[in-house]
């Protein structure tokens, strides 16, 4: 049946970037889940890489209704030559888990699932594949895919999804982004029947990112109980829509706090929910922007090279620093052209603790320094070292 088959094309305004991940090399021996928000460039990425691979894109409504009423049409139109086939969106119906665990057993097929929410996955028995697939996350492009089309000051005030960053209008197509994933992600999946209030919830919770959450008051300024709060981060952490940053506990001389941090997914998204557009050097609101996008590269870098967890720090007695790096490297980020020795006292702090290897500020100069045992670098240099793998 040849309608149930789509042909997923990249956009016309958006030149294609070579992404880091490689689906075909992930796909040659396993299956995988490929999961990551709506527009970061699943689709893009499949089109480019699995040229001819038989596509099903559940957000296509003939060929949902048609896979719903009998998930068996995947098999039934299986031909002796396909080895890969693509399903898109799957977790707008993860009844076609059970027919793909099936058909991996008995007829050896690969599978790339894409979806923009583990919500449903999980509940819809992700577990049933037991290990016979693998699990990969697709952020927004990152500095390395960007090469020389990267410009810091546009990846703050835009954001890093593909289509954003390239956009003639990056204001309205952010502004579209945050109403499309309420009515998409939010409504249609039912995890919340009240819009308004989750609406509310969402631009509440931008204001609250890259900060340890005081729940109260954030259900105080959104209107809704706190059992609620707690319900609606956890669905933006489902939907991939932020991240848990959990604390660096290690230290011995000053007791850590306990509590994670959480930071929105993209920089662009986040200021747009915010009610910002342009950022003004020497804010607080870039230096939070510049903390976003850095800690957007650092969790690309971890899911696609390094697999080591991410962490900050933060002693009961006020020092904190932005990001450690397994037990290796703290990194403060700093806004600045000119780094003072006050900037980098809660890394001097930590370095008391003699754990890890190497202390960095990562900031707006534009030479490396030595400044009291801390090293001051350009965040350019940052993001190169790191990519080179020199952080290990």
């Amino acid at each position: 049946m040849t309608n149930t088959m789509t042909s997923l094309q990249t956009q016309k305004q958006t030149p294609y970037i070579e992404r880091i991940i490689n689906l075909n090399a992930l796909l040659e021996k396993k299956s995988h889940f490929l999961l990551g928000p709506r527009q970061t460039g699943k689709s893009s990425l499949i089109a480019h890489s699995l040229r001819g691979i038989r596509v099903y894109d559940l957000l296509d409504t003939t060929v949902y209704l048609s896979l719903s009423q009998n998930p068996g049409r995947i098999s039934e139109e299986l031909l002796r030559e396909d080895r890969l086939l693509v399903i898109d969106e799957v977790q707008r119906l993860p009844v076609l888990l059970n027919e793909v665990h099936r058909l991996i057993e008995t007829r050896g097929i690969r599978f790339l699932l894409t979806g923009s929410s583990a919500r449903k996955l999980r509940r819809g028995g992700v577990n049933l594949l037991g290990g016979r697939a693998r699990t990969k996350h697709l952020h927004p492009l990152t500095f390395r895919e960007l090469g020389g089309h990267f410009n810091l000051l546009r990846a703050l005030e835009r954001g890093l999804l593909p289509s954003v960053y390239f956009s003639d209008d990056p204001h309205a197509d952010l502004q579209a982004y945050a109403g499309y994933y309420l009515q998409q992600e939010i409504v249609a999946e039912g995890a919340t029947r009240n819009v308004p209030a989750f609406s509310r919830f969402l631009k509440v919770a931008a204001l609250c990112n890259g900060t340890i959450v005081n729940f109260t008051n954030v259900a105080n300024d959104a209107q809704v109980a706190r059992t609620t709060v707690y319900e609606y981060f956890e669905i933006l952490k489902d939907t991939l829509i932020i991240h848990e940053l959990p604390p660096w506990r290690k230290s011995l001389k000053r007791k850590p706090l306990s509590s994670s941090k959480y930071y929105f997914f993209d920089g662009g998204v986040v200021t747009s929910l915010q009610g910002r557009q342009k950022l003004q050097p020497g804010t607080s609101e870039f230096g939070q922007s510049l903390e976003t996008y850095l800690f957007h590269e650092l969790v690309s870098y971890r899911d696609y090279i390094s697999g080591e967890p991410l962490t900050y720090w933060r002693s009961t007695s006020g020092f904190e620093v932005d990001f450690i790096i397994g037990d290796h490297t703290a990194i403060e980020v700093k806004a600045k052209k000119n780094v003072s020795p006050q900037d980098v006292k809660s890394l001097r702090a930590l370095a008391e603790e003699k754990k890890l290897k190497r202390y960095l500020c990562v900031s707006l100069e534009n030479r490396t320094r030595q400044l009291e045992g801390i090293t001051v670098l350009p965040i350019q240099e940052f993001l190169s070292m790191l990519w080179n793998e020199e952080y290990s």
